[in-house]
């Protein structure tokens, strides 16, 4: 007789962003796959980056014997250096800020829910999220026994998102007092961004109902409007009187590094005691990787001036690619809602006003990992997308039940097909559902 595995596990379900990745590595056709669903980008790290990676074995590497220790619980000195010169040379001050290297953004996202919500098992102070949310924050809340609630936004027919009333948030918070409040403001899943005076209506109300405010800034820098950097770090007490002590901010090499596999991230905060804290809580884990630590730990060295040019570069790729596949989806799918291509590396696709009435986004998904190719220039492709539902905490009348998240991740050669992949799957999936 088997041991019993926890209620926790038998519930369990894969991610929204890697159902479809886990779905077509069963296939055993030749059909080939775009992977649009999950946030890999698949671009070269930062120059710099690359230079460490390649040079482990030069005199100038700590592990050039081969020897690779834990660093401190903290992180190696230089990679906190390395993420609060990426903060400074966005044009904000760092002075007062503390920062502690994490196993990616998603170790960074666990401790600031154990610090801000809770207690565990209780509804008590629980994680207040703006649907459509990053899925992992309810999948990281449930682990940890922390209860998540949100408000909604809207993706209207013309592509931009409405971000709720105040008066809408206002009553969240009275009726479920939350610990605290997590932006992303350079949103993953939607592509919206949140200019500074955005993040500035939301801070006040964090001051106003003693809120922590929990910012993912990943994606910082990667806006394609006429606007200016938006962040957690650009708050100032003129603005928002009292709003000092209750800052969080999520940093990682992932994106705007182009170093997903590193694992770095790091949790940045103007409290010195939840830092203190949060460390205490790390050591558990021991410390962050140390050859990575490293390698990321070279931006703590570039010149502001040189990275402005990086982001410039990073976003005039990302902007011709989501203006490129916005437009030739409205054009091949006429009703078809395309998120406007704002920010970040995503764009939702909604088909609410030319699906038939039962679509389910997922299945969708499924038909397309499991079984659905198209047959472009005599090579058979299927593309991967993510359904929308996993990314809402909202249980009735889910938004994402037509809507799919596209990530701009392939080359874009590959991204220009995802258009034409995209629409003649959909069309066989709705003949063969409604016939």
């Amino acid at each position: 007789m088997a041991p019993q595995i926890s209620d926790h596990f038998k519930t369990r379900q894969p991610s929204a962003i890697r159902l479809a990745q886990i779905e077509f590595s069963k296939r055993e056709d030749k059909v080939q796959a775009i992977n649009t669903a999950i946030g890999n980008v698949s671009l070269p790290m930062h120059p710099k980056l690359k230079e460490r990676l390649f040079s482990l074995k030069a005199d100038t590497s700590p592990f050039k014997e081969g020897v690779v220790k834990y660093s401190a619980t903290r992180g190696m000195d230089e990679t906190n250096q390395a993420f609060l010169n990426i903060i400074a040379s966005s044009g904000f001050s760092t002075q007062g800020l503390y920062s502690q290297i994490t196993d990616g953004g998603s170790a960074a996202m666990e401790l600031a829910i154990l610090g801000a919500c809770g207690p565990a098992g209780s509804d008590k102070n629980p994680l207040l999220v703006i649907d459509a949310a990053y899925t992992n924050y309810t999948a990281l809340a449930g682990r940890l026994g922390r209860k998540t609630i949100s408000v909604s936004r809207h993706l209207e027919e013309h592509g931009k998102y409405t971000l709720p009333d105040m008066a809408s948030i206002r009553a969240v918070i009275e009726e479920h007092n939350p610990g605290a409040l997590v932006v992303i403001p350079y949103d993953n899943p939607t592509g919206h961004f949140y200019s500074q005076k955005d993040l500035v209506r939301l801070a006040q109300l964090c001051v106003e109902y003693d809120l922590w405010m929990i910012s993912d800034e990943a994606y910082r820098e990667l806006y394609y409007l006429d606007a200016e950097t938006s962040s957690i770090w650009g708050l100032s007490e003129e603005q928002v009187p009292g709003i000092s002590g209750r800052r969080i901010s999520i940093e990682t090499a992932s994106k705007v590094w182009n170093a997903c596999g590193l694992r770095i991230g790091a949790l940045v905060t103007d409290n010195k005691m939840f830092h203190i804290q949060s460390v205490a809580e790390f050591t558990a884990n021991l410390c962050p990787p140390s050859i990575a630590q490293y390698v990321f730990g070279a931006l703590a060295h570039e010149r502001h001036e040189a990275l402005q040019q990086w982001y410039a570069q990073q976003r005039s790729y990302y902007k011709k690619l989501m203006v490129d596949f916005t437009e030739k989806m409205r054009t091949l799918l006429p009703g078809v809602i395309v998120s406007s291509p704002d920010a970040s590396i995503y764009s939702v696709v909604d088909v609410r006003a030319i699906a038939q009435p039962g679509f389910d986004a997922q299945e969708f998904v499924l038909f397309c990992a499991q079984e659905g190719s198209v047959d472009i220039g005599g090579e058979c492709l299927t593309v991967l997308v993510a359904p929308m539902a996993g990314f809402y905490c909202a249980k009735t009348n889910n938004p994402g039940t037509t809507q799919m998240r596209i990530a701009y991740v392939e080359s874009p050669e590959k991204m220009a097909l995802v258009p034409e992949l995209f629409t003649a799957l959909f069309k066989k999936f709705e003949k063969r559902r409604v016939s």
